[in-house]
Parts: structure tokens; sequence; C-alpha cells
């Protein structure tokens, strides 16, 4: 049976929620990925008021549209960032420029996500977590054990209490592992779930795109953390260093063909998206395979509808048989 495609709702934000909907349905897509920022998801208000939930519910019921997961990226990222300008983007108005407010306002917008994640019926939010140690990648000045241990420290202190409003709405919280994020690789990832004891609520939402840049293998991450796969992003990347192009990208912005990797629609990068399958398939994953449509040298409309295409080719079943059980006597 055929995993249903969904897309993120977060890089299609600037349109109303209706309109957006409106729009993916009539490319063909399943169902949304709701993204809580926008006028797509307000989890204060999904977590708080019936009838704003029942508004949202009837405007997918109308296109014909589920809803398996909702995506708190940027609230998350609050919770566990240090702060810089930056950050001021993604907090209210009343909390911009306080280190403070930002991420008070940010561990509650994240149990509102739990509790509207419960009231839509979806029972997986994915996201950030932050980080209070990334800028320390490169050792740089020099960065001691102490100081990574005590941000992955801080970050338990940070998100057990919201993890805590997870677990008592039944939703589970799956991290995407990202640059930028207290796990980003396959290491950092594996300490995670150590930090928080293997704790059940906690697992990952599982994107291709950025672990291929990193020489991270994208199908044996998810291999060996199948059980903890919650959600998947389809998205594509290509890694193009060319011998002046290195691959932290210069800073150079996005979309520059000159930068050693970009973000690509489905199909247009170097992801192996059919060993992704067949470990889906071995680990028994049957949640949605959810489209993050990101690239700046194409339309997204044309990059949309030809991204969810993609996603029905290359999505195969396992089989139910032996190929050899026919070759018996």
């Amino acid at each position: 049976m055929a995993r249903p495609v969904t897309i993120f709702s977060g890089q299609w934000a600037d349109l109303p929620f209706e309109q957006f909907c409106e729009k993916v349905k009539s490319f063909g897509y399943d169902g949304v990925e709701i993204a809580c920022w926008g006028d797509h998801m307000d989890v204060k208000r999904a977590a708080t008021d019936p009838k704003y939930v029942a508004e949202r519910k009837a405007i997918l019921e109308k296109y014909g549209l589920k809803c398996w997961a909702l995506g708190a990226h940027l609230a998350g990222q609050c919770v566990g960032d240090l702060w810089d300008p930056r950050l001021d983007g993604f907090a209210p108005a009343e909390c911009k420029g306080n280190p403070a407010k930002i991420r008070e306002w940010a561990i509650q917008e994240m149990k509102y996500a739990a509790q509207a994640a419960r009231n839509m019926g979806c029972y997986v939010v994915t996201g950030f977590m932050g980080s209070p140690i990334w800028k320390y990648w490169y050792s740089f000045p020099q960065t001691t054990d102490q100081m990574v241990d005590d941000g992955f420290a801080e970050i338990v202190r940070l998100w057990t209490p919201i993890l805590d409003e997870f677990d008592r709405c039944g939703v589970k919280f799956a991290l995407e592992v990202h640059p930028t994020e207290i796990a980003f690789d396959y290491y950092t990832a594996g300490r995670l779930l150590k930090e928080f004891e293997d704790r059940p609520t906690l697992g990952f939402n599982f994107d291709p795109s950025h672990l291929i840049w990193q020489g991270v293998t994208p199908h044996i991450f998810l291999r060996d953390y199948a059980k903890k796969i919650y959600h998947v992003h389809m998205k594509d990347a290509a890694v193009t260093l060319d011998g002046r192009a290195g691959i932290l990208g210069s800073h150079i912005a996005f979309g520059d063909t000159r930068r050693g990797w970009n973000f690509r629609s489905l199909g247009h990068g170097d992801v192996d998206f059919e060993n992704i399958i067949r470990e889906l398939n071995a680990a028994g994953y049957q949640g949605p395979l959810s489209v993050e449509w990101e690239d700046s040298g194409m339309d997204r409309e044309y990059g949309a509808k030809e991204a969810l295409e993609f996603v029905r080719d290359v999505d195969f079943a396992p089989s139910t048989i032996a190929f050899d059980e026919a070759m018996k006597k």
C-alpha cells in the first residue's frame, strides 16, 4: 500500500491557509504538514479554542486533505539557541531583542504545539530544538569537552518540561537533524538520544537533504535510527564542489550556482531515494512522505507538482513473498 504524500506548508506560508490547501489539492497531494506560522496554524488558538480547530479541520475536509503532523520549527529553534538578532525574525513583536522573553515564549509555544496537535488529531510535531553550542562546531578557539557536555545538559534542562507536555498529550516530537541544531549529524543524533535516555517521546524527522552535503549517507542514518523515525521529509540537495566552492557555503546565498551545494527539487539532486524507500520498507514505516519543497532555481508550483509525481513513482511497497518461493517443487 502506497504511503500518503503530503507537502510541508512552511515554504508556502505567504499564502492564506485555505488558498494553499486548494492549490496543493489541485496538484494531487493527499495532505499537508501544517507549519505553525503565517496564518496556517496558530498553536495557542488551536490549543485553547475548539472553534478555531473546527475551522482548520473544515478547510482540510473541504479539499479532501489530511494532516498527520504539525511543523513547529521556528519556535523550537528559539528554545535552545543563544540569542542573536536573527532570532527576532521568529519571535512576536513584544519579545524581539529580549532573549529571556523569546525563550519563555518559545517554551510555551512548544507546549501549545503538543496540545494543538492532539486537538487536530495528528500525533507528531516536527521541528527544531536549537543549540547553545552550534557555534562551537569548529574547535577554534578551542572547544572543551565540558563545554559540549554543558550544551547537551542545557538542552535536556530546557526541553524536558516540553516533552513532559508532549507525553501528557500523547504526541511525539520529531527533531529534524539539521545544522544549527543540537543534533546535526549521525553522531550528535545518537548522543542526543542517549542524553534523553532514549525517551520514547523524542525521535527524528528524517530529512536526507541536510545529511548528504555533510558527507553522511542518508539511508545508513535511516537504517541505524529506524526505530526513532517518526516522520519523513522528502527533500533533495546537490553537491557541486568544483575546485573553487567549499562545502561551508562561502556566505553565498542559497540558489547561487557558485555554492558548493544547494537544495534541489526532488530528483534533481544527489539523494538516493530508492535506498531510502527500501530502508523505510525494512523499518515498517507507513507514515506520510512529506515533500519539503525548496529550490531557488525552479518555479515552486512547477516543482511541487513534479515532486509529487517523483514521490509517487519512487515509493514502492515491500515484497510480501520470498522471490525464490516459487522455485520449490
